[in-house]
Parts: C-alpha cells; structure tokens; sequence
C-alpha cells in the first residue's frame, strides 16, 4: 500500500514560505501555510494605498521596496518559470524586462550613466567607454587601480579562504578604506550602504565583496543585463497568481493568521499556536517549517526549543543584526523615464536608490489607478535612516511620516533638478505612499515591523542550517546559511529548498531532491580560484598574479 507522505506545517508565507509549499506540494506533501498579513509575499509584496481609488478605479500600488532580480539570482528565477501566467512559456519569469542603464545621480551635477547589459551597438560602447574614461566620480587612477585589484581578489579567491577569512574582517577593512583617498572612501563604501543597506565598516568582505563584484561582472560579460525588474505590479504580475497556483494545486493557505507558540516536547515539535483573529488554535503536522524572519523567529524561542537544539539560542544576537530598507512611492501627473533602469542618489544622505516604473509597466495604464491623473511612479528606497537630512537635519526614523516624505522628495529634487532645469517639481506630485511597515506609535518615532537582516562580521557562525537537531523542525529563511549568502528572496528561496530537500531526507520519501546551484560561480575565473584553493590547504595567502 502507498505511503501517504507527511503533512507539512509552513509558518509564514513570505517568499521562503511560499518556496517550500510550491516545492513540498510538486512533490505530492499536504501542506498549510499560515501568514500573518493579509497580503501573501512578505517583504517582496506590493500593496493597496488604501482609499487612492477613486469612481471605481484601482488602489495604487504601493510597496515595501522596489523589486530588483540581478543576472546571478537563479533559485528565485527557476520557481518563477514553474508559475502560470497566462499564454507565458516560462510562466512569471516571462514578466521580467531588462534594465539596460544604472545611473548614478548628484546634487551637483548632471546623473552618470553606466550599461548595464554588454554593448550591443555603438551607442552601448560609447556609453560603456564615456562611463569608463570620463571619471565624473572624481576618482584618481590610483583608486580605481585599487578598487579593482581588491575586487580581483575576492572573485579569484577559493570558497573556503572567502567563507572563514573574508567572513571575518568588515569590506571597510578588506578594500583598506582609511588608507585611500576621501573620495574613494565616499564612493565605493557608499554603494555597499545603498545596494543592501549595508555599513561597510559592520558588513562583511565576503558578502559584500562577492556580490558587488558579480552585479560588475555581469554588467560587462556577455548573456544579457545584471538588471531586471517585473513588467507590472508586483502582486499582479508575480505574487497574487503564485499564491493563487499554489492553492490550486492543493496547499491550504491561511491569512491573517499569526503564529504565537511553538509547541516543543522532549525535542520534538508538537503543534504551533495561532491566532487568527479572535479565535486561537493549536495546528499539527508530521514537520514544521519556520519560514518567518529572524527578528520573529527569535521572539518565538523557548527555554524547550532551544534545549532541544541549543544553535537555536544564536538567533537571538543574530536577530540584532538588522538594519532599515524601506520604501516610498511617489505618484506623479507625468511620466518621468529618468534612466531605463535603477539609479542610485551618491550624495544623498538617507542613501536613496530609486526606479522609474511606468517605462517596464508597458500593458498597465495608470491612469485606471487611483484618480485618474497619474501617469508615472518613483518608486524609491530609503536605505540610510540614521542620518540627519537635509530639510529637518534629523534621520528619518526620528521623523514624522510627512516629515520622511517632504524629505525624500527634496533630496530626489536635489538629485535631478540642475541648471534652473526641473526634472522634479512640486506640481507633478499627485499622491505618495509609505511602506505600511514603517508606523508611528509616537508622532515623531518611526518603528519598522520588518527590517532586513544585514551580514555583519562575525555573523556566520551564528546563522543555522535548513535542519536542526529537532527531527521535525526544518528553517526557511533569508537568515540560513545558502550558497547565496544574502538577505534576499533569492536567499530566502534557496532557504527554502534546502528545507524541503532534508524533509525528503529525513522521511525517506521518494521524491527527487530541489536543485541548489553554486554562486557567484564564473568558468573564466576557475583556474584563479583552483590555484588558491590549492594555496589555502597549503596555510598560504592569496596570490591572484601567478596565473595572471
């Protein structure tokens, strides 16, 4: 007689909880997912500015923070290719465009562009060699030797020197930042704070180094551009029909449905506690996935959990590891392209990274959203909120939420409007929005109900594995150590995986195992990376010039 395969507990329904009902449920596992919001996708959701809809039109889109799928994602792309989506060969991943330009915006000057796919046609290559050549950035040949040599470094580097030495020493230190000048200190530890809300004396080389040189790679190697971005609404175009994939397909997704306990006797899970509105109910399964982030997790640990897996007690002072990325969108009367692509604000001091939406939004109208008159969004990260602006010289969590909009709109002003020649004025301003997760218990005390874990020194040796020693308690989140070593939905997905591959495992069910690629992984660079291997058994430094 066939085994009837285990039922599965999902707790959050975030990206790495969705994960792992879409790979549970492929593989035949009853699952439920239980989430807190009432909206699926955690921090990749887009939601309703509530009451912008007017005469029947739609709620505009707002967002947690814009959406951003480098060239080097694949966990999160694959799982993208098995969604429907209408007449799509590959599903949801069909409704990724490609950015072609980053732009690098100043209070002083006019934006830099940089290609960010290879140079297809003459106007690519003399974008690509001005961007190179000019040196608007103010930076000698000195730095940028410099820069470049560290990077080499990194990408030439063996996974076991960048795991347990680069883990351990702040990009600060790695790229010797105190040594160089004031302008490379400005600019190359400024992009690591804007690009994932990273300080670059906390953050470690390894994270930080790694990806920011493989966004670089991909920006010159041919196979398309390192940045791509969704052709709609995020819920419309990617969540909403996931989540309506997944419940087709069998996993019972509950809503608005807040995990309180976690239920552990003599080392095994037995129920996780819910509150679901007025109602409390205790839910049970054979397994159990945390798929919730660390801040929470770590909230929801007992004296019994952690003396069931004492690694468990390390997400406490992990959960302190976080730091504020947050979004605001402005809506305007007129669309304004700005660069087709992300644009990173260098001197603004809340670190703004922004994308104008509506030039990839080719089959949504805006005006059938909210009322009626806008025609573009600015959707923008605040990734510093701990430095004073500009207008009110106070950081933005220290400010009010008009406050926080009054000062992102005059340092985007201050980014683009140069020369008495306004991209940015105050008459094209039809609506704004900030993140639902940034609220005010005080007038002027902004709280943030999700930040995002950040990968400081020191902090690997705290982060778990997919298993614990619990036999049926299994963790799927962007704070688990993965080959991706990010705090992101690629992460989160790839989390996700190594979950539901050690349930398979561990049940012994005969199901084939979710594929985890190798990152940041470049054939061109193998023979660089096997010498150092080799130099690294040996007790030896790197050396990136023997084979050069």
């Amino acid at each position: 007689m066939r085994r009837e395969k285990p039922k599965v507990i999902v707790l959050g329904g975030g990206v790495a909880g969705m994960s792992a009902a879409h790979e549970l449920i492929e593989r035949g596992f009853r699952v439920a997912v239980y989430e807190s919001k009432s909206i699926p996708g955690g921090k990749a959701r887009s939601m309703p500015v509530r009451g912008s809809g007017t005469e029947g039109r739609s709620d505009l889109p707002g967002e947690h923070g814009f959406r951003f799928f480098p060239k080097f994602y694949r966990h999160i792309t694959d799982t993208m290719k098995r969604i429907p989506y209408g007449g799509n060969r590959h599903g949801v991943y069909d409704n990724l465009v490609e950015g072609t330009r980053l732009g690098l915006a100043f209070f002083d000057k006019p934006m830099l562009p940089f290609v960010t796919e290879f140079p297809r046609t003459l106007a690519d290559w003399k974008v690509l060699l001005r961007s190179l050549l000019d040196n608007d950035l103010g930076l000698s040949a000195t730095d940028i030797d410099h820069y470049v040599e560290r990077l080499w470094q990194m990408v030439t580097s063996c996974d076991m020197r960048r795991l347990l030495d680069y883990q351990r020493i702040s990009w600060w230190d790695f790229i010797e930042a105190d040594k160089q000048s004031e302008q490379f200190q400005r600019v190359f530890t400024g992009l690591s704070r804007i690009l994932v809300a990273a300080k670059a004396k906390e953050a470690n080389a390894s994270t930080i180094g790694t990806v920011g040189a493989t966004l670089m790679l991909d920006m010159v190697l041919p196979g398309g551009s390192a940045d791509r971005l969704l052709n709609g609404p995020t819920n419309e175009v990617w969540l909403t029909p996931w989540y309506e994939h997944l419940v087709a397909e069998g996993v019972e997704f509950y809503k608005e449905s807040t995990v309180q306990h976690i239920a552990c006797d003599n080392g095994v899970i037995t129920g996780a506690v819910i509150c679901r509105g007025d109602e409390i109910e205790t839910v049970t399964g054979d397994c159990y996935i945390a798929a919730m982030p660390v801040e929470v997790m770590a909230g929801l640990l007992t004296d019994e959990l952690i003396a069931a897996d004492p690694l468990l007690g390390q997400l406490k002072p992990l959960s302190e590891s976080v730091e504020w990325m947050n979004g605001v969108q402005f809506y305007l009367n007129v669309d304004v392209p700005l660069i087709h692509g992300h644009i990173i604000c260098m001197d603004s001091p809340w670190a703004l990274t922004l994308v104008s939406q509506q030039q990839f939004w080719h089959d949504y109208h805006l005006e059938q959203y909210g009322n009626g008159r806008v025609r573009g969004v600015l959707s923008v990260d605040v990734s510093d909120w701990e430095t004073p602006g500009i207008l009110h010289e106070r950081p933005a969590m220290d400010c009010s939420r008009e406050e926080i909009k009054a000062e992102v709109w005059e340092q985007l002003k201050r980014s683009f409007n140069h020369n008495g020649k306004e991209v940015l004025g105050d008459h094209m301003l039809e609506e704004w929005f900030l993140d639902e997760d940034i609220q005010f218990p005080n007038p002027h005390e902004a709280v943030n109900m999700e930040p995002l874990l950040v990968n400081r020194v020191h902090t690997w040796d705290m982060r778990p594995n997919a298993y614990t020693a619990i036999p049926n308690l299994y963790l799927a989140s962007d704070y688990v150590r993965t080959n991706t070593d990010l705090a992101t939905m690629e992460g989160a997905n790839e989390a996700a995986r190594r979950a539901v591959n050690a349930i398979i495992e561990r049940f012994d069910v005969d199901s084939d195992l979710c594929r985890i690629w190798d990152m940041y992984d470049y054939d061109t660079l193998f023979a660089w990376r096997a010498h150092d291997k080799t130099r690294y058994e040996q007790g030896l430094p790197w050396n990136g010039k023997v084979l050069g």
